[in-house]
C-alpha cells in the first residue's frame, strides 16, 4: 500500500514540478515518470545535504524539488 501511495504522490509531484518549472505539464505519463524519478533524486540530494523529510508532506516537497531539478537538468541537456 505504501508503494501505491508513493507512486501517486510522485505523479502529483511531477505534475506540480512541471507546472512550476515550465508553466505547462508534459502529459500525464511523462509527469508521473518525472515525479517518481524526481522523488528519488530529491531523496538522494537531500540525503547528501544531511536533510530528511518525514511524512507525506515532506516526501511531497522533496519530490517536487527533485522533479524541478530533474526538469532543469533535462532542459540544459536537450535545449542546446
Amino acid at each position: 500500500m505504501e508503494l501505491i501511495i508513493s507512486l501517486i504522490l510522485g505523479a502529483v509531484a511531477g505534475f506540480v514540478g512541471s507546472k512550476i518549472f515550465s508553466g505547462a505539464g508534459k502529459g500525464i505519463i511523462v509527469d508521473c515518470i518525472i515525479g517518481i524519478l524526481g522523488g528519488v533524486l530529491g531523496n538522494f540530494l537531500f540525503g547528501l545535504l544531511g536533510l530528511g523529510a518525514s511524512g507525506m508532506i515532506g516526501g511531497f516537497i522533496v519530490a517536487v524539488v527533485g522533479s524541478i531539478i530533474l526538469l532543469w537538468i533535462a532542459s540544459k541537456i536537450f535545449n542546446k
